[in-house]
């Protein structure tokens, strides 16, 4: 009886550890499975994550780009609608210069019709000398009463003859005085048509640049969306992925509380059926169980150095070439690096182009402008010499050369000394 008691202990103690093995080995298993499927999910989602990183470092790289490139295109933007702005004033002045050539025209028909008319009041009235002899002004100075009264007579005859010739004369100098301000009325117009085919080239140049870097970002726009649509989609793998592993994690987890309830059951029942030997043992004994700019500006100098002396040093130059986008003062310049090679001279620093000029120092009134300001015209910049007068590169035709300070509209003066 002892025996077999002692025997069924033993096969209640096999069939525990056996449950606690077969726990153990099973959970096990289910941690294997899993692990594979974490695992795989958490390269896939490393590997996505990389290329997501990879597509937002270009993506930050492609808006960088972009936000220069706006800059870049804002600026010739602005550089257009200032060019543009100075050709309307240029038309301004070309239509207001043609109003000058018109009147010019109308003044040297009148001079010339005056000229014409003394020229024939003489011819008149040497025809008649003519034709009537001496004997007329014989007679005209035997007729006189008195010395005083052929005196008067022969005065008069010789004022006669005075008074026609400086009239003529007077005529003549008036018809060539219009001529010459007509020639140079039409000189400053076709300088002005000079400069506005330079201005209509300046703007396609400009209109050009605009629309290439437009189509650069487009290219740009394509490829920060196609970047953002892989970015999205690499995103949209991590979320799968991540979701892929808290599953599998949660399954996994489930799995094993199931084991191990299955093993904490199959220990209970073989604790039980423990007990239940132990009872039937201690039946006999005991029975029992346990379970995010005005008028009046005169503004003081700031440098030492003399506007005189500005004026003096880039008269030298005058005769020179103008080229546009010239940087020599002797082998040709446009009007920018003329007034900034002359000022630099003095160690007064200009930018290189007339729009920035505009800018630079101080604003004066014309009616104070002194020797050594800077004139600012539409899409041109001179050197003021005094007494209405200017020096500046003016156009490849007229080269570096003076001119009349008031020949075009005038945006500001400023004072840089």
């Amino acid at each position: 009886m002892k025996f077999l008691r002692a025997m069924k202990k033993i096969k209640i103690k096999k069939q525990i550890i056996a449950a606690v093995m077969a726990c153990v080995l099973g959970i096990g298993g289910i941690y294997s499975v899993h692990a594979s499927v974490i695992n795989d999910a958490k390269n896939k989602k490393n590997e996505a994550q990389q290329e997501l990183d990879n597509l937002n470092s270009q993506i930050d790289e492609i808006q960088a780009a972009q936000s220069d490139l706006q800059e870049e295109m804002d600026a010739y933007d602005d550089q257009l609608m200032a060019l543009l702005t100075d050709m309307d004033l240029l038309e301004n002045d070309m239509d207001a210069k043609q109003d000058e050539i018109d009147q010019a025209n109308a003044d040297l028909e009148v001079a010339q019709e005056k000229e014409q008319t003394q020229y024939n009041a003489m011819k008149t009235r040497i025809q008649y000398m003519y034709e009537n002899g001496d004997s007329n002004y014989w007679e005209a100075m035997m007729g006189a009463t008195s010395i005083t009264d052929l005196l008067n007579r022969v005065e008069y005859v010789s004022e006669v003859y005075d008074y026609d010739r400086k009239q003529l004369t007077a005529y003549q100098e008036t018809v060539q005085q219009v001529a010459d301000l007509k020639d140079q009325l039409n000189a400053q117009l076709a300088e002005m048509e000079e400069l506005k085919i330079s201005y209509e080239d300046q703007a396609s140049s400009l209109q050009a640049l605009i629309a290439e870097k437009s189509a650069v970002m487009d290219n740009f726009d394509a490829q920060l969306a196609s970047a953002k649509s892989l970015a999205s989609q690499y995103a949209d793998t991590i979320k799968k992925q991540n979701q892929i592993i808290a599953d599998e994690q949660a399954r996994q987890a489930a799995e094993e509380a199931a084991a191990r309830r299955a093993a904490q059951q199959q220990q209970q029942n073989a604790g039980n059926q423990s007990n239940t030997t132990g009872n039937d043992t201690n039946a006999s004994a005991s029975g029992s169980g346990t379970g995010l700019t005005s008028s009046g500006l005169n503004p003081a100098h700031t440098t030492n150095v003399s506007g005189s002396d500005v004026v003096a040093f880039a008269s030298q130059y005058v005769g020179y070439p103008y080229v546009y986008g010239g940087n020599s003062l002797t082998e040709g310049a446009d009007c920018s690096y003329f007034v900034m090679a002359c000022f630099g001279q003095y160690g007064i620093s200009l930018p290189r182009n007339s729009y920035s000029m505009q800018s630079c120092g101080q604003a004066v009134s014309y009616d104070c402008a002194q020797p050594g300001d800077i004139i600012c015209y539409p899409g041109h910049v001179a050197i003021y010499m005094g007494n209405g007068r200017i020096v500046h590169a003016s156009s490849p035709t007229n080269g570096i050369c003076y001119g009349s300070a008031t020949y075009r509209t005038i945006l500001t003066i400023r004072r840089v000394l």
